[in-house]
């Protein structure tokens, strides 16, 4: 039996302020000196960027869709282990999953932990009638341990004192917080969400008004409170599996300000499997240092378009490389910088030019949500005819210049990919797909990359013919 402390702060609707709120939470816990680690239920990579930032760790995705529940609770315990504190932030209102009974929500996740629930209440020209909704989601599912309650967007005293009230009166709960409503708000926000904290220079003031709000407006000792009060874990030994040892397997990493989505599980799974990672970036780097592989993740590359294509030794450096047969698994932004070029905000730019491809941006989604692929061709990074899991988030579309020369892997029976019916194009050891796909859901993409980067490696010192 293990106990962690941890508490999920959960909505009744998306943009009703957990982010925030979560941000400052933490950022408040971790400055009366605790220990605090982050937790983002869902596959977003945004939001955990933030909280990363807030307590000074890796925060971490849980999703009941593309991990098995199993790891979920093991992995949870792995990591949470050592921490004084564990805040989940939920996503989206707390009982809305995939279909009509919530299935993969953050209800059942806080179920699956056995974590005890703070809801945050957009009390917008309300006040009795935020009791009855607060009622009704403990009728609703009575498993749920909703403890606590923070109301946002308070008007005046009079209707913070008319709400607390009712909420305690009808509910049994405390209301352990109230944000004003008029309040500047320091963190922008593009298509559905936050900015990327790597694209605001104001990140770290934005957390620290977030954890003076937070200090100023609730009550963390009661959070804390009902945080230690969750009931110990019962869990297995979890993890990615042990390290193969060697790491004398080279694999790149891009992390710059175009390309920083990586779930910290994908790269702790490329390490385990004996691959050391060298970091790259596509930015400022003039040279690319000789690894044997390369794992090109998510990022919005279009926002630095210009740098990426005025970095142009790196980029005819890396793009020879690859035609000469590196390895290379990308993801998204990663599958972006592949093509040849990039069109966004009427100026077009170059790119790697390893696919015939020209991505144009508009400004709604082209592909957001869960996927499920499936492999219908060979490929060296997945099973052929096996469902894969993974999500998508993009707002480009590919033009492809030569379909000929476009060879597509996988079928789309969920999600959009290219074009609604494929994704994932291939030539030779080089895959770029929009689908993310997580570690504790799936591990063949990384020990596909592995075994090429090892025969990459063998091939460059001679030791295999060509």
């Amino acid at each position: 039996m293990l106990h962690i402390p941890r508490l999920v702060i959960a909505g009744l609707r998306g943009g009703s302020g957990k982010t925030i709120l979560s941000i400052g939470l933490l950022s408040e816990l971790n400055g009366r000196g605790l220990k605090v680690l982050g937790f983002k239920k869902g596959p977003d990579f945004i939001d955990p960027g933030w909280l990363s930032l807030a307590c000074g760790y890796p925060c971490r995705n849980l999703d009941p869709y593309i991990m098995d529940e199993k790891n979920i609770l093991n992995h949870f315990a792995s990591v949470g282990m050592g921490y004084d504190i564990t805040i989940i932030e939920g996503n989206r209102g707390i009982f809305d999953g995939l279909d009509q009974k919530g299935t993969f929500s953050t209800a059942q996740l806080s179920k699956l932990l056995r974590a005890p629930v703070c809801l945050i209440v957009d009390v917008t020209m309300a006040t009795t009638t935020v009791a009855a909704l607060v009622k009704g989601c403990q009728v609703f599912d009575p498993e749920v341990d909703l403890r606590a309650v923070i109301i946002n967007r308070v008007a005046t005293t009079r209707q913070e004192s008319l709400i607390k009230k009712a909420i305690e009166e009808a509910c049994g709960i405390p209301v352990v917080g109230a944000i004003p409503r008029k309040m500047e708000n320091p963190f922008p926000e593009r298509h559905m969400g936050l900015l990327p904290y790597q694209e605001n220079e104001e990140a770290f003031k934005a957390v620290e008004w977030a954890r003076r709000l937070v200090g100023k407006h609730v009550d963390v000792e009661i959070l804390r409170e009902i945080a230690y009060s969750a009931p110990p874990l019962e869990v297995n030994k979890g993890g990615l599996g042990p390290s193969l040892g060697a790491n004398s397997v080279k694999i790149g990493v891009l992390l710059d300000k175009a390309f920083w989505f990586y779930y910290p599980e994908n790269l702790e799974l490329l390490r385990s499997l004996g691959a050391q990672l060298v970091y790259l970036d596509s930015l400022r780097d003039r040279e690319v240092t000789d690894i044997h592989g390369i794992y090109v993740g998510g990022g919005f590359p279009e926002t630095q378009a210009v740098a990426l294509a005025k970095n142009e030794g790196f980029r005819k450096r890396l793009g020879q490389m690859i035609q000469n047969g590196l390895p290379v698994y990308a993801e998204c932004g990663g599958l972006i910088y592949l093509g040849k070029e990039v069109h966004y905000k009427g100026n077009t730019y170059p790119m790697l030019d390893i696919f015939p491809i020209r991505f144009e941006f508009q400004s709604r989604p082209a592909g957001h949500g869960y996927t499920e692929f499936v492999a219908e061709k060979p490929n060296p990074y997945y099973e052929m005819n096996r469902p894969i899991k993974g999500h998508e988030f993009h707002y480009s579309i590919p033009r492809l210049l030569n379909e000929n020369a476009s060879e597509f892997v996988f079928r789309v029976l969920r999600g959009n990919g290219f074009d609604g019916k494929r994704d994932g194009i291939m030539k030779g050891a080089v895959l770029g797909t929009y689908m993310h796909v997580h570690a504790l859901g799936e591990k063949q993409w990384a020990e596909g990359l592995v075994e090429l980067s090892e025969l990459f490696s063998l091939k460059a010192i001679g030791r295999l013919a060509p």
